[in-house]
This record gives structure tokens, C-alpha cells and sequence, in this order.
């Protein structure tokens, strides 16, 4: 038996050392890649605001006890029970009871509410928690905006294997790091150094993507899988996190998520091997190039203001369920179920269906649902009445994602060199924005005015952000990029929709661009 596992074992190794330039392998490991980041990332949204307030709880909970046991001793000292004729005796004075007929105190005096256990014993500090949670989680998306426009243009020189493998490193310490740090800082600090794994895993992942599915369509439908995993993983981490944090302890979940992390890991070892460097044929437009095109700036707007809605709610909308509903440890993350569990549809319907009803209205669409959405949250009274909004805005941001992604890749090919780690990592940086901005700037708001109308603003924001997607149905393109893309010769074909019909590029066109709806 132990030379067959072994033969088994060697066959395996051999098919996929075989399978290397396989785009299916290549988009498994970016979905993997993308589904642990995600759960890391989300994983500890219900654990943290309570992990946190119970810390900062604990030093005053000591201090009470203290200055409890230095007024004096129990009041149980005070009296002696007789276990010779089962009475009670007051050592201040001779009085003598049975306890068989003293007066038992009714349960309804002494019974505490409902839930009271996980009702917060100060609303003030619970409301203080709004900025320091709203401040770590900002943290990993600040970093990977810093980190993002060195990694997009580190990809064109040196491949996309190096730096998915570095990504993987980098999050695996983290994780561990998660797991058992004890202190706000240590917190902080793992969390900002996700931000670096992250951005790495994304941007040359996404990238990796779109320079081995050329064709228009099936880009669009490899990144809505890919985006499945982050799907995935935000789908899975609140509710993982929470039952795990309640049951078993905080570090459960972050081993958990280390141990996936080494089998994503060996994979890559096998499939793309990292150690070898593999520069792009030719040099990408610059960054700040891309970041000066307008229609590049508004799909990444796009993304940036869909994403921020989720980004605020993260981390404040625990904090108001402990507020107002005195919700238990696993309710704060089964309360984003719902959303995880749109945005894994929304993402997989639109990643086919957003190329044949126009990316452009998909994510317009999107962006207004999720305005809509948002607003409705603070309507909730219980933890039910908040899964028809989380379940739109999940809805609409899987629109907006899944139309968004694809589109810039699209965007290179028509008006730029079709290099494309820059791109994304402008894309990357824009999902970043709205994780940065979002819970950092959401928890003072929260603090000071209030959670209902923080959900107003980024609505508002929302909803008046939606008509810009307009300029993306038909974006021009330079006159060479045509030529390419029309050329029947070429081996990269990108489809391009009028409202005349469905035509590839290359076959039977016209002289002029065909319009992108």
C-alpha cells in the first residue's frame, strides 16, 4: 500500500508539473489565492470589535473587583450557618433563623434579561470602539494602497509567479501573527502586513489572468471565477469567524486559515514555480499614465465607492447590533451572511451575463442598489430585518465587481500597450481606497452623528456616483489599437457590442470601432 500512495503520489507531482501552462491551474491558484486572502480579511470582522472591547473592559472589571475586596469582607463572612440543626447565625448579633423557613427570593427579582450577558455594560466605550476597530481595519487597505503601484510595475519586470509567492509568504506570517497576538498593536501590525500579501496575491493574479485569457469574454468570465473566490471567502469569514471565536477561541480560525495557506502554497511551489523570473515581451504603459486616463479613473471609481459601502459597514455595523440589539458574539458575523452569499451569485450571474447587457449599465445598476441598500440597514429592529438590505448590497457590489474588473483590462487593450499589472494595480489600489477610507472615516462618523446617518451618506454617494458609468458605453480608442484589434492576423480578438449587433473584431468590421455596451 505504501509504494501505491507512493506511485499515486509521483503521478500526481507529474501531472501537474505537466499541466504547468494550464489557464485553468493558473486560475485555480488565483482563486485560492484570492479565497484565503478574503477569509483572512473577513474573518475577523466579528471577532475584533468584541476581542477589543473585552480588553479594554477587563483592566476596569479588575479595578472594581479591587476596590470591592478593599471595603471589606463578603457579607458572606458575616454569617455562620449551623450544619448540626441547619441555621443561620449573624455574627453581629445573636439572631437565629431556619433556613427552611426563611422566605426564598422569587426568580423573577433576581432573573437578568435576556441576553443580558452580551449586552454591553458601557454604551460610551462601546461607542469609542468605533474608531480604534474602524482604524485596524483601515489598516491592511492602507498599506496595499501604498504597496499597490510598486507591485503593478515590479510584475512587468519580473513575471507574476514571484510576486503571487511572495503574497503567500507574507500572509501566512500574518495569519500566524493574527492567532496569537494579545495586544491592540500586535493586531494592528498583522493586519497591516496583510495589506502587503494582499497586494501582491491580487494585482499579479489579476494580471496573470488577463495576459493568458485574451479574449474579451473569457476574460470576463475567468475574473468573474477568480472573483468567485473572493466571493468565497468573504462568504465564508464573517460566519467561520464568529462560530469559531464563540466555541473554540480566537486562534482557531487563524490556524485554520495558516494550514490552507500551506497547501496554496505548495501549489504554487508545483504549478508556477516562483523561483524562475519571466518579464513581460514588452514594457507596459506607465503608471501615471493609466491613472491620467479618464475612463480608467471612472472604472475604478466604480470600484473604489461599490466596495466602501461594505468597508463602512464592517466595522460599525457590529458595534450598533451590540448597541441596539444586544446581539450575541455569533450573530455580529452570520449578520453579513447574507451579503457574502449575494455577492457569490451576483459575481457568478454577471461575470456572463455584464458583457451581454453592457458593463457599463451593469455597474451602474450596481452602484445605485447598493446606495439604496445601504440606506435601508439602520431600518433593521432585530438581526432579520437586516438580511433583505445586506442581501442588496452583496447583490450589487458582486455587479459592480464583476463588470469593473473585466472592463479594465479592456480599457488597456483599446487605449494602451496590454501589459497588464498596472492596470490592476490601479484597480487594486481603487478596492483599497474604499477599505481604507471607508472604515477609518466611517468609525468617526459613527462616533460622532451616529450609524444611521453614516448609511445615508454613503448611499447618497453612491447613487450620485452611478450616472458617470454612462462614459463607459462607448470609449474611444487609439487609432494603432485599432488597427491590431482589427487585424485578422492577430491572435488577441476582443468582442465589442453595438446595439446593431455582436461582431469580433478582425471579422467582417468596419473601418470604424464598433461601440462597447
Amino acid at each position: 500500500m505504501g509504494r501505491l500512495d507512493a506511485l499515486r503520489q509521483l503521478n500526481l507531482i507529474k501531472w501537474l508539473r505537466e499541466e504547468r501552462q494550464s489557464r485553468k491551474l493558473s486560475l485555480f491558484i488565483v482563486f485560492v489565492a484570492l479565497l484565503l486572502d478574503n477569509m483572512l480579511l473577513t474573518v475577523v470582522v466579528p471577532i475584533i470589535p468584541s476581542y477589543l472591547y473585552n480588553l479594554d473592559e477587563s483592566p476596569d472589571v479588575m479595578l472594581k473587583n479591587n476596590t470591592l475586596s478593599q471595603q471589606g469582607p463578603p457579607a458572606a463572612f458575616h454569617n455562620i450557618v449551623s450544619l448540626y440543626d441547619n441555621t443561620v447565625r449573624s455574627s453581629a448579633s445573636n439572631t437565629t433563623a431556619r433556613t427552611t423557613d426563611m422566605v426564598p427570593t422569587p426568580p423573577a427579582a433576581t432573573e437578568l434579561p435576556h441576553n443580558s450577558s452580551d449586552c454591553p455594560q458601557s454604551t460610551s466605550k462601546l461607542l469609542d470602539e468605533n474608531v480604534k476597530v474602524g482604524m485596524l481595519f483601515a489598516s491592511k487597505a492602507t498599506v496595499q494602497l501604498i504597496t499597490n503601484p510598486f507591485i503593478g510595475p515590479l510584475t512587468n519586470r519580473v513575471g507574476y509567479q514571484l510576486p503571487i509567492f511572495a503574497g503567500f509568504c507574507i500572509m501566512f506570517v500574518s495569519t500566524i501573527m493574527f492567532a496569537f497576538s494579545s495586544s491592540y498593536t500586535l493586531l494592528f501590525l498583522a493586519r497591516s502586513m496583510q495589506g502587503v500579501g494582499s497586494s501582491c496575491s491580487s494585482v499579479a493574479g489579476m494580471g496573470m489572468l488577463a495576459s493568458v485569457y485574451t479574449d474579451d469574454e473569457e476574460r470576463g468570465h475567468a475574473i468573474g471565477i477568480a472573483l468567485g473566490g473572493l466571493a468565497l471567502g468573504v462568504l465564508v469569514g464573517p460566519p467561520f469567524g464568529s462560530v469559531m471565536y464563540e466555541f473554540v477561541g480566537k486562534t482557531a480560525p487563524f490556524l485554520i486559515l495558516a494550514f490552507l495557506a500551506l497547501f496554496d502554497g505548495a501549489l504554487q511551489l508545483l504549478v508556477l514555480q516562483p523561483t524562475k523570473v519571466e518579464p513581460e515581451s514588452q514594457k507596459g504603459t506607465p503608471l501615471f499614465t493609466l491613472m491620467k486616463d479618464p475612463y480608467i479613473i471612472i472604472a475604478a471609481g466604480a470600484i473604489c465607492f461599490g466596495n466602501m459601502a461594505i468597508a463602512m459597514l464592517e466595522p460599525t455595523l457590529p458595534i450598533w447590533m451590540m448597541e441596539t440589539m444586544c446581539a450575541r458574539k455569533w450573530q455580529l458575523g452570520v449578520a453579513f451572511l447574507p451579503a457574502s452569499i449575494s455577492y457569490l451569485i451576483g459575481t457568478y450571474i454577471f461575470s456572463t451575463l455584464a458583457h451581454k447587457m453592457g458593463r457599463w449599465l451593469c455597474a451602474l445598476i450596481g452602484i445605485t442598489m447598493v446606495g439604496i441598500s445601504v440606506i435601508c440597514v439602520p431600518l433593521a429592529k432585530d438581526i432579520y430585518g437586516l438580511i433583505v438590505p445586506n442581501f442588496g448590497v452583496g447583490f450589487a457590489i458582486g455587479m459592480v465587481d464583476s463588470s469593473m474588473m473585466p472592463i479594465m483590462g479592456y480599457l488597456v487593450d483599446l487605449r494602451h500597450v496590454s501589459v497588464y499589472g498596472s492596470v490592476y494595480a490601479i484597480a487594486d489600489v481603487a478596492f483599497c481606497m474604499g477599505f481604507a477610507l471607508g472604515p477609518s472615516i466611517g468609525g468617526a462618523i459613527a462616533e460622532s452623528i451616529g450609524f444611521p446617518w453614516l448609511m445615508t451618506i454613503i448611499g447618497i454617494v453612491d447613487i450620485s456616483f452611478a450616472p458617470l458609468c454612462i462614459f463607459l458605453r462607448n470609449p474611444p480608442g487609439q487609432e494603432e489599437k485599432i488597427a491590431i484589434l482589427m487585424d485578422t492576423n492577430c491572435s488577441m480578438k476582443t468582442r465589442s457590442y453595438s446595439t446593431q449587433g455582436t461582431y469580433y473584431q478582425g471579422e467582417n468590421m468596419d473601418p470604424e470601432y464598433d461601440d462597447y455596451d
